[in-house]
């Protein structure tokens, strides 16, 4: 299915490759660089681009093209998914997806996508086989390589890999048996100018922690399953009591994975945790112009609005602007007309504020007063969607 693997950084350079089948040309990458010229961000390059020969498949992670080749069809997000999981395991195996910990860990990295696939198709991918195939890398350990000369491939076959459960490995035990479920969600709303929302839809996810001993048999329900849509499960869930019960059954890994991804459409009321008061405008022949935004959290809401950063493109007559903020830092970048604010911590009893002068292009016409406003907050324990709340039992 692929016959090879290239890694490029944002420069452009390849710094890895990697060929199951045979030796593809890295002129097959001219292709790709063609594609990420045209687009206008890194996220817009195509994932699919068709040559006259191969077809290229990527995905972009931590500042990282992973860009695999193929020469006949095959159903593309397969290949994209099998990507995410080098990359997600490269994440577990070195603490971060980065070139530097690829470049220092190019021995077990070649390691790791020589078992992930076999002559071009997915093998081993769970974590936990991985790991018992592959020794994680550590500082003893790499020392103890160098003066040897040994590797970090284990001796012994994973058990996981000859069982029906291959995701989790036999005889875990622990002392504190734990399990512990991580709710993510994030909301993607459009607001008018008078606060009505015209589009709004939740995508979450639940991250999952199990350190228990044995093979655990968990379940998993929620308050009101029904408002799910498009739901992903990890390979562990049982599919058939979810269609008939809605109850997630499963025995799960041992340590990290992802149990579940899912999205609330705007069909469903979306409540949205911030508000936000603008005043931008502009007059007619007139070299400056008034700005003020106000941002504060919903009474009704109990929680603490952190991470708080508002981001703004300006209109391109927009020389700059000269603002006082009472929370938070601001930055106006004249080349990009993009204003950036970072609030941080919003607190109810005194809500940030940004005004200050617009200056303009001297004989520029008028322009539009309603540039749009994004705005990225963060808020701890808090399910939006108020449907996340869960029950579990297991034996």
């Amino acid at each position: 299915m692929i016959h090879s693997l290239f890694l490029i950084n944002c420069s452009g350079d390849i710094f890895l490759e990697k060929h199951w089948k045979s030796v593809v040309s890295q002129s097959v990458c001219d292709y790709f660089f063609e594609a990420q010229e045209k687009a206008v961000d890194v996220e817009n390059v195509p994932p699919v681009i068709s040559t006259p020969h191969h077809y290229l498949i990527s995905i972009y992670r931590d500042k990282i093209f992973f860009v695999s080749v193929i020469q006949t069809e095959v159903p593309p997000l397969f290949v994209i998914e099998f990507l995410h999981r080098v990359a997600d395991t490269f994440q577990d195996y070195f603490g971060e997806c980065s070139e530097t910990s690829i470049k220092d860990n190019v021995v077990i990295v070649y390691e790791l996508l020589e078992e992930m696939l076999d002559n071009g198709f997915p093998l081993a991918t769970e974590s936990n086989i991985l790991k018992e195939l592959i020794k994680p890398p550590t500082i003893l350990r790499s020392v103890v390589n160098s003066i040897t000369g040994s590797s970090n491939v284990g001796d012994t076959l994973p058990t996981g890999q000859l069982s029906n459960i291959p995701w989790r490995r036999a005889g875990v035990k622990y002392t504190n048996n734990e399990a512990y479920f991580d709710v993510i969600e994030e909301i993607d709303a459009i607001i008018d100018k008078s606060g009505s929302t015209v589009f709004a839809e939740i995508q979450g996810v639940i991250d999952s922690c199990i350190k228990l001993s044995g093979m655990p048999d968990l379940s998993l329900s929620f308050m009101n399953p029904r408002l799910l849509d498009d739901v992903s499960f990890h390979p562990c869930i049982r599919f058939k009591r979810w269609e008939s019960e809605r109850v997630l059954s499963f025995i799960p890994p041992d340590g990290n994975f992802r149990l579940i991804s899912y999205r609330v459409s705007s069909q469903n009321l979306v409540a949205i945790p911030v508000y936000v008061k603008h005043m931008i405008s502009f007059k007619e022949n007139s070299s400056s112009g008034r700005f003020d935004v106000t941002i504060g959290p919903k009474q009704n809401m109990g929680k603490t609005v952190e991470g708080v950063v508002m981001t703004v493109h300006m209109p391109k007559a927009v020389l700059n602007m000269n603002l006082t903020s009472t929370q938070g830092n601001y930055t106006f970048d004249p080349v990009t007309k993009v204003l950036t604010w970072d609030i941080g911590k919003i607190t109810p009893q005194k809500l940030p504020n940004l005004k200050g002068i617009v200056n303009l292009q001297s004989g520029a016409p008028k322009p539009e007063e309603n540039p749009s406003l994004n705005i990225q907050f963060k808020i701890q324990q808090l399910a939006i969607s108020a449907k996340t709340q869960t029950w579990m039992e297991g034996r």
